[in-house]
């Protein structure tokens, strides 16, 4: 048996939750990785809402879709995670199977704007009202920086204290590693 580093097992745990024509959120799509991801994991009948502040993040996740002819199931919002209840339609309230947010900063980017745990924490609730049952959120957890570590901290706490009837709260990390290596927290909601 071979262990999976973080990002495969990330997108191991997606493609058990999402297939062809399922509805999936990007909630950070940062460099544009997980949403090309995303869409080819629903395929053109499947849907894919991603959230970023940044211009930079948008713009460049558009490139990306576009050289890979896959930018028609997907639809971006420059908008922070935490509005997502508003973005997304009722269409497709009940519907989401899958969501992932790969927190911290824009890689090659100012490092100065950082995901927050009170937005985070915000979008997580979000998602569990809207998502389908059995729809997973995956979180990967960047601790490598001091704002990093203080949102660790916040979102361990709360997805410890959620409620085992309304979800399931896995934690996948390596517990060797040095220098505050990324893990995962996956939430199935019930």
């Amino acid at each position: 048996m071979k262990l999976e580093k973080i990002l495969p097992y990330s997108h191991s745990l997606l493609e058990k939750a999402a297939a062809t024509g399922d509805v999936v959120v990007d909630a950070t799509v940062g460099n544009g990785n997980d949403t090309i991801f995303l869409a080819k994991l629903v395929g053109p009948t499947g849907t894919v809402f991603g959230f970023d502040i940044q211009q930079e993040a948008i713009e460049r996740t558009k490139e990306k879709l576009a050289n890979n002819g896959l930018h028609d199931s997907v639809i971006l919002f420059q908008s922070g995670h935490e509005n997502l209840l508003d973005c997304i339609p009722d269409l497709y309230h009940g519907k989401i199977k899958a969501a992932i947010f790969n927190l911290g900063y824009l890689p090659n980017g100012d490092h100065s704007i950082v995901t927050k745990p009170e937005t985070t924490i915000t979008a997580i609730e979000q998602l569990l009202e809207i998502m389908d049952v059995e729809g997973i959120i995956v979180l990967v957890i960047y601790q490598g920086h001091s704002e990093g570590k203080i949102e660790k901290e916040a979102l361990l706490q709360f997805v410890t204290n959620l409620d085992q009837q309304k979800a399931h709260v896995l934690l996948y990390q390596f517990l060797n590693q040095k220098n505050d290596p990324p893990f995962i927290v996956a939430i199935e909601k019930r």
